[in-house]
């Protein structure tokens, strides 16, 4: 336990002296790239590697993508770069509905808000930041010139990907009540610096008396590789104001919702409506 105790008092003294080089006002920036990875299960067991390859080429605008966090002492703006696809040279729109849209998180007052667009409709997803159960763990490593700590947690799969949707959550077996399904959990691995003395991260993450520059979930990894300190020009950190306003969970239950339309009418013949003879 003594080494342990030391570490966590290192931690410490090491966030008490940094958070007072950062006592007046300033502003930051960090540049992340994330890559994910992407399992082809039994359809790509039939499939040679060429054609695995050609898959992953296809969709590496979607795998890999650059991410912006402005932040300062309380809140924080997150956006994604915008960037053309490597093989048509035009915007991956279909991904766009389900990936995550740019996000304002504000310590202070505990609150999350993320725009959203889903087929052409604009939301506004307003609702309290993630409470998640960080454990600090004792292993530490470098990332560019910053001293960082290692945190673990274990948060429900859903309200990580809440933004998001799979065929399977809409594909519940026979006798199967939605009710006694066990809840899907991601282990997320964490590395923050208290060199940078801010509890923000990408994404939802936040919570680390440090900024977190590398998170790891499921098949993603998010990397900062770049850092801006107090730039000479000021980004603004200000929650979206355009959409609809909805919580997760109502956001969840409408493209849900939109996409069991989209199935159920697939195989249709047009112009026959639901309930039509």
């Amino acid at each position: 336990m003594k080494p342990y105790t030391s570490k966590l008092r290192i931690t410490f003294l090491a966030f008490c002296i940094s958070f007072g080089a950062f006592a007046q006002d300033f502003q930051g920036k960090a540049f992340y790239f994330s890559k994910s990875t992407m399992s082809l299960g039994n359809w790509g067991a039939r499939m040679s590697e060429a054609q695995k390859k050609q898959i992953q080429d296809r969709l590496k605008n979607r795998l890999e993508k650059k991410y912006i966090l402005t932040f300062n002492k309380t809140a924080s703006f997150f956006k994604e770069e915008d960037k053309l696809d490597a093989i048509s040279g035009a915007t991956d729109s279909w991904g766009k509905n389900f990936t995550p849209g740019h996000s304002y998180k504000n310590i202070k007052t505990n609150t999350l808000v993320q725009n959203q667009e889903f087929y052409g409709k604009r939301f506004l997803v307003k609702d309290a930041l993630p409470a998640i159960k960080w454990k600090l763990e004792v292993e530490s490593k470098q990332i560019g010139k910053y001293i960082c700590q290692k945190a673990t947690a274990l948060v429900p799969t859903a309200s990580l990907q809440w933004y998001n949707f799979s065929w399977g959550e809409i594909r519940t077996p026979k006798g199967t009540d939605e009710a006694d399904k066990a809840v899907a959990m991601t282990e997320i691995e964490a590395w923050y610096t208290p060199q940078i003395p801010v509890s923000q991260g990408p994404l939802e993450y936040w919570g680390l008396p440090g900024l977190i520059l590398e998170v790891s979930a499921g098949n993603t990894t998010m990397l900062c590789y770049k850092i801006v300190m107090n730039p000479d020009e000021k980004g603004v950190i200000e929650a979206p104001a355009k959409g609809k306003i909805v919580a997760k969970q109502e956001y969840k239950q409408i493209i849900t919702k939109k996409m069991k339309e989209m199935r159920d009418n697939r195989g249709r013949p047009s112009g026959r409506r639901p309930g039509s003879r």
